[in-house]
């Protein structure tokens, strides 16, 4: 069964807002009576039935309140250089969310191509492939941080910031598990000499990925990847 988002669960009466409402009606073509599942995206997940099949709003009436999905006992928040190639950069964020993420933040440095990110794309991107992989507790998605301001102001239990500099600790060998963490991932041309000084001045550890040069989402989803990996 798809699933539903629905910002509040105690608003009544429930409605679907405007684009999950024309998704349910005229995409899919429930009607009056139909169940869907729905979410409120912080951890609620229900069975509703469609009292009015609403294009525009679909009213609905909560049948069965389902199991809480079980969290994850780390936290993996992610900073990075949004991509030139702004399709690069969706599709880290889709597949993130699919195996796991918390936090994303992107984030601008001295070598960034790509200075601005629209804000709504990539929220609807996020909710959507949340719905699709029946996720109940969706990620945060922050606004553009100055690279700067970002790592004085972020606390974490462990802070990392990934480098392509030779004879670095591997990830996967300063991760510890079950921690919450922060991790930064720079532009194409890596971060410049003094954002990793700044960094290290700010507690954060440098590692590397390995000895292949990624990408930068590639980077990305391989720290989202081998985080969950761990924590299995």
């Amino acid at each position: 069964m798809q699933v539903y988002y629905l910002e509040d669960f105690d608003v009544l009466p429930l409605k679907l807002d405007k684009e999950e409402s024309h998704h349910v009606i005229h995409v899919l073509r429930h009607r009056k009576g139909d169940s869907i599942q729905i979410t409120d995206g912080k951890g609620k997940k229900a069975i509703a039935v469609i009292s009015i099949p609403d294009p525009k709003g679909c009213a609905l009436e909560i049948t069965e309140m389902l199991p809480t999905e079980n969290k994850h006992d780390y936290k993996l928040h992610i900073a990075v250089a949004p991509t030139k190639n702004i399709e690069r950069f969706e599709w880290f964020i889709e597949k993130s969310v699919e195996i796991g993420i918390d936090e994303i933040t992107p984030m601008l440095t001295s070598r960034s191509e790509r200075k601005v990110v629209n804000a709504g794309r990539l929220n609807k991107l996020m909710l959507s492939a949340a719905k699709q992989s029946m996720k109940s507790t969706f990620p945060r998605l922050n606004g553009l941080a100055n690279f700067n301001d970002f790592i004085k102001s972020t606390n974490c239990d462990q802070k990392f910031i990934a480098l392509c500099t030779d004879g670095l600790p591997l990830l996967k060998n300063s991760y510890q598990k079950g921690k919450s963490s922060i991790i930064l991932i720079g532009p194409e041309g890596d971060f410049d000499e003094k954002e990793a000084a700044l960094a290290i001045e700010n507690n954060f550890n440098a590692i590397s990925l390995g000895e292949n040069r990624l990408r930068t989402e590639t980077a990305a989803l391989v720290v989202c990847q081998s985080i969950a990996f761990m924590n299995q």
